[in-house]
């Protein structure tokens, strides 16, 4: 079988399996969602080698941008999300044309520094955005195709589907990236840059791009987000938002797209399940994140790579 297809078969059975796992669909559609946004983080951070804490302006801009596409437009379910898509792009793009000169520190301090920018910039025109208070009344789009309407999504179940499609789909074009010629070169980029730039490969061009895709990732997991609660908190935009995607790589692993949805499972399961019963809830994802970089170093996936190896025979580490 096609690693494709096979991988296609493999998160269809884990998005089936996580509908039936976790108390309600609600909580099972945000970890989808996030799982997608820590993707583009886990694709710049594990493959490429770039820490950036620009994310939540990727996120934040796919939702704050299609909210106001909807909202103008009336734009159905796939337009949406392919604006979402394009505005995460758009700005990466931009910011990359910066950062990705940077290395190390500088890089991070960079995409901080426009992730600080973008949030003043949303509470400035706070009479188009809704400012502290959000973008509220954000519609769900309907699904259409060839001009019928297919589901007006108005359920939880039916906007499930939806995202565990994209959730699917997106793991899947990764997969099949970081596996090409281009992934390659990206990680040589990762291991040495100088002696790929020696090699004859642009550098500069090969970070943009990926900034670009993994931007693109984190503005369509932006845009679902919005579209799943109906409102676009300011906190989408804010450094916290892009706090809380690396750390949920971290803590799944930034060697495996797994890695990202089982760090996006871990997180938003202890928000939901802790929360509720511990005020100081955060405390214990710390603890977990210090235990996971201590014990784990590459992450709660590596944990399960071990298990299954050890399970099939084969034994060793990941």
């Amino acid at each position: 079988m096609p690693r494709a297809l096979r991988d296609l078969a493999i998160l269809i059975a884990i998005a089936v399996a996580l509908r039936f796992a976790l108390p309600s669909v609600s909580l099972a559609t945000e970890v989808l969602i996030f799982a997608i946004a820590v993707s583009g983080c886990t694709l710049l951070l594990g493959y490429a080698g770039l820490m950036s804490f620009g994310q939540s302006v990727f996120f934040g801009g796919g939702s704050y941008l299609t909210a106001f596409a909807m909202k103008g437009l009336g734009l159905t379910l796939l337009p949406a999300l392919a604006a979402g898509a394009v505005s995460g792009a758009v700005l990466a793009g931009i910011i990359g044309l910066f950062a990705i000169r940077k290395r190390g520190v500088y890089f991070v301090m960079l995409t901080l520094a426009f992730s600080q920018v973008a949030y003043f910039v949303i509470l400035a025109f706070g009479h188009v955005t809704g400012g502290e208070n959000g973008m509220t009344d954000v519609p769900r789009p309907a699904l259409v195709l060839a001009g019928h309407t297919v589901s007006a999504l108005a359920t939880p179940g039916a906007f499930y589907v939806v995202t565990a499609t994209v959730f699917c789909l997106v793991f899947v074009a990764l997969g099949r990236l970081v596996r090409s010629p281009f992934g390659a070169v990206v990680v040589a980029l990762r291991e040495n840059d100088t002696r790929a730039e020696a090699l004859g490969f642009n550098v500069l061009q090969y970070k943009w791009a990926t900034f670009v895709v993994a931007g693109a990732v984190t503005g369509l997991a932006g845009a679902l987000h919005a579209m799943f609660i109906g409102y676009v908190p300011l906190n989408n935009i804010e450094f916290e938002m892009s706090e809380r995607i690396v750390i949920m790589a971290i803590l799944g692993g930034t060697g495996s797209f797994y890695g990202a949805f089982l760090g996006a499972l871990i997180y938003n399961v202890a928000a939901d399940v802790l929360s509720s019963i511990w005020p100081r809830w955060l405390f214990g994802v710390g603890v977990t994140l210090i235990a996971v970089v201590l014990l784990l170093r590459g992450g709660a996936w590596s944990g399960v790579e071990i298990v299954l190896r050890r399970l099939s025979g084969r034994g060793g580490r990941p």
